[in-house]
């Protein structure tokens, strides 16, 4: 019986997910996202991520998110940043806490690319759950609440994917609403 309610969560969740399914170069803060253009030539385009843009350059991971991967990105929008405590974004992108700043910016990325597809199919596997270890050596758990994939941090804290499968020549992008921490 779980088993069955879990495919049909599944399907639910995948035939409610927004249209960017199906989009060869969806639209990402008012900017196409062209599947033949790396992580971070997209990124700089999309007005709802230049503060994570602005992270990234701050903790040196252009090159290495330019580079071929493949890499799964949990992006965070502005306004997920925006409900940090009031100046964390601008204490992070100080030079002295360059340390911290990378962990919590690889603690939102995956070696490989996974595709919704491929996070639900990893989902059904678990039982509902299912754990994937970040490039900065976390867990983030992922889970299906209200037909959209959810994750959850180490701390407790969670994220929605609110556009999924936003295809990279070298990975994929999910965008989320909230920013996920490392212990």
């Amino acid at each position: 019986m779980k088993k069955i309610f879990l495919a049909a969560l599944a399907l639910v969740a995948i035939a409610t997910a927004p249209n960017v399914y199906a989009q060869k170069n969806p639209m990402v803060g008012g900017a196409a996202m062209y599947n033949t253009k790396d992580i971070i030539d997209n990124a700089v385009n999309s007005k709802d991520h230049t503060t994570l843009v602005a992270a990234v350059k701050a903790a040196g991971l252009v090159e290495t998110l330019k580079s071929d991967g493949p890499f799964t990105v949990f992006a965070p929008t502005n306004a997920a940043f925006e409900k940090l405590p009031s100046g964390t974004v601008d204490t992070l992108l100080k030079p002295e806490n360059k340390a911290t700043l990378t962990k919590i910016l690889t603690y939102h990325v995956l070696a490989g690319k996974f595709s919704a597809a491929s996070i639900m199919k990893a989902i059904k596997k678990g039982m509902g759950k299912a754990i994937f270890t970040t490039v900065s050596g976390g867990n983030l758990t992922a889970s299906v609440e209200m037909g959209k994939v959810k994750l959850t941090d180490e701390n407790g804290g969670t994220a929605f994917v609110t556009i999924a499968d936003v295809n990279q020549r070298n990975g994929v992008i999910h965008v989320i609403d909230n920013v996920v921490t490392p212990k």
